[in-house]
């Protein structure tokens, strides 16, 4: 079995992938089927000055199918209503590479640490929740050896400058 992307209206993921689950049951194609993906990853953010946990998709309108694709499953697939195509070239679905499957679950499994605090990784952008640079966004530079403080990269009057913040005074965008 090979790894597909499969294009979605947006907000439709969750429904496609029951509708894929629900509709394979107890047919030839349930065989065709492996594991449906929607990444996402856990964010923090502040609400009336409490830490507040949710989820967000890494990926809108996408969804990741283990399946073998045949002519029949990729029919029942894009006659689902919500589902617009597969990705690939033309008319072909491409499969994902080992490498970007790879990637893609170490994201997935990312939050299923048995810390209780959320790993960023430099490059994610952020707003800062909390502190002086309230409601700047930004993207993180560095991630302290502790994990406890970021460098963020913020526009200040037209130049970017690092800001020092704790983890907890900022969420994922």
């Amino acid at each position: 079995m090979k790894w597909y992307v499969v294009h979605t209206y947006a907000s439709h993921e969750f429904k496609i992938k029951e509708s894929i689950e629900k509709g394979v049951i107890d047919t030839p194609l349930e065989s065709n089927l492996g594991q449906i993906l929607i990444p996402t990853q856990k964010t923090f953010h502040i609400r009336d000055g409490k830490k507040v946990e949710r989820e967000k998709k890494l990926f809108n309108s996408y969804i990741i199918i283990e399946a073998d694709l045949t002519p029949e499953f990729i029919t029942f697939v894009v006659g689902l209503p919500g589902v617009t195509h597969f990705l690939g070239n033309g008319k072909k679905p491409q499969p994902l590479s080992e490498h970007e499957i790879n990637r893609l679950l170490g994201i997935a499994d990312r939050d299923k640490s048995e810390t209780e605090t959320y790993d960023f990784l430099p490059g994610d952008m952020v707003k800062i929740t909390d502190g002086p640079f309230n409601e700047f966004d930004g993207v993180i530079d560095k991630v302290s050896e502790d994990r406890k403080k970021l460098t963020v990269k913020v526009t200040v009057f037209g130049r970017v400058t690092p800001v020092e913040v704790k983890t907890d005074q900022v969420e994922i965008l």
